[in-house]
């Protein structure tokens, strides 16, 4: 599967990029958990810190797995699952007008463009990854 010229490479650099970006916005989750619940409050979500807090959670385990390979079907199915109901909860630029709605409208694009990145790495969980650590179930 990757045995064309720089395919592994290119394969870890998509890693490093897509991964290493979601667990950083993981990790910030931890960092500005205040503000961030104050926005998921103002959007109506449930437990809104412990919303944060998952999510936050869920972004750097994710992220951190399609890096380096550990469990690469887990990590990527539940990064897909959670930028797919954070674009529709949290990103409803159908409900607004002007400004707010367009800044809504591609914060809910990057999030379906994200979710199909977390399904292609999905669907090539059961392969063997160059320069992966390879753990899967």
């Amino acid at each position: 599967m990757f045995e064309s010229a720089g395919a592994g490479v290119a394969f870890l650099l998509a890693r490093v990029l897509f991964g290493g970006v979601l667990a950083f916005m993981g990790i910030n989750h931890f960092l500005n958990v205040d503000e961030m619940t104050g926005y998921a409050e103002f959007k109506g979500l449930p437990a809104p810190r412990a919303s944060v807090l998952f999510s936050g959670g869920l972004l750097a385990f994710g992220g951190l797995s399609v890096v380096a390979g550990v469990l690469p079907a887990v990590g990527a199915a539940a990064l897909a699952v959670f930028l797919l109901a954070s674009a529709v909860t949290m990103h409803d630029f159908w409900n607004l007008e002007g400004e707010d709605a367009q800044n809504e409208m591609t914060a809910f694009l990057k999030n379906l463009f994200g979710a199909g990145g977390a399904l292609a790495f999905f669907a090539l969980a059961g392969a063997t990854w160059p320069y992966a650590v390879n753990l899967g179930l």
